[in-house]
């Protein structure tokens, strides 16, 4: 009886179990495609193209911002020739009695109280939407979204005509004011709030005796640090590289701010004195530096959310 029991229970010698025999052929169907020389070759490839797509620019400002005026015109644009980087300094600097450094300090101010602004703003907007019920959310949401199709060139004349009668023309608030109220960092507030706030948390701190107001900045606010980074960054790069804005809006040289004072130069070219060709090469590679110094500093913010938002 046992020897008749063993027989059938036993599978034969020369037979493959149906999941390890499924396992292998899976593997070998799909793994072995995913992971072969060929795809690791194409994507190091893609990869590499889009890094020097990227980068190719940039090269191209360093290595121009060390030539001079003749060095400009005449030598290979991708490599170095004679190194002219402190006089071309010194030019820029000292050009119209440091217009440029007026210029940077403009976009900076006009940068971080505008973003500072819009990001309050938006991250408070976003909480409220997701968290709270009331009457009209949705018809409110479908506004916000539906301003998402409505181009920023169409409001010129009307934004015009409004600043025109509040007078505020030529001045910093009709560059900063404008910039605190963004529908789509709205939308992203929104979005994120949803997915790191958790709502049974927020009942916790109402049981405790907390208001709404120090709910949402103590929890919610430090809970949505990821999110307000990013739209903090993406403000911050927007009111950096904006040009038609301040070309409406401003008139006087010493409010412009540095994209559209490069412009002028650019489209001057030349002078009695100085090549303005050569220092807007200098003064867009200058530019750039803020950027990389606000990009690196914020990443410590992306790090901390990732473990601020993980809940046991």
């Amino acid at each position: 009886m046992t020897t008749t029991m063993d027989r059938t229970t036993r599978p034969a010698a020369g037979t493959r179990r149906p999941g390890r025999a499924t396992r292998s052929r899976r593997d070998k169907d799909g793994g072995g495609a995913r992971q072969s020389p060929r795809t690791k070759a194409l994507i190091l490839v893609g990869l590499a193209l889009f890094l020097i797509y990227s980068l190719a620019p940039v090269w191209w400002l360093i290595v121009a911002a060390t030539k001079s005026q003749r060095d400009l015109y005449t030598t290979n644009g991708l490599w170095f020739s004679a190194v002219h980087l402190g006089s071309n300094f010194k030019q820029l600097f000292t050009y119209q009695d440091g217009i440029y450094l007026t210029w940077m300090r403009n976009t900076l101010i006009y940068g971080f109280v505008g973003t500072a602004g819009m990001t309050v703003i938006c991250v408070a907007c976003g909480y409220a939407l997701a968290m709270y019920e009331f009457k009209g959310r949705g018809f409110l949401m479908g506004c916000i979204i539906g301003s998402f199709l409505v181009p920023g060139a169409l409001l010129t004349i009307p934004s015009f005509l409004l600043f025109t009668d509040l007078n505020i023309i030529d001045s910093p608030s009709a560059i900063i004011v404008p910039s605190f109220f963004n529908a789509f960092s709205v939308y992203l507030a929104k979005v994120y709030a949803e997915g790191a706030i958790p709502p049974e948390l927020l009942e916790a701190a109402r049981i405790d005796g907390a208001g709404e107001y120090r709910i949402f900045f103590t929890i919610g606010a430090r809970l949505m640090s990821t999110g307000a980074a990013t739209i903090f960054i993406l403000g911050f790069v927007g009111m950096w590289n904006s040009f038609f804005g301040p070309l409406v809006f401003l008139r006087s040289s010493e409010k412009w701010t540095v994209m559209l004072g490069l412009y002028s130069w650019l489209k001057v070219k030349t002078d009695s004195s100085v090549d303005l060709t050569g220092m807007v090469v200098v003064g867009s590679i200058i530019s750039l530096v803020p950027m990389v110094i606000l990009l690196v500093s914020m990443q410590r913010y992306w790090r901390s959310g990732v473990s601020l938002g993980s809940l046991k």
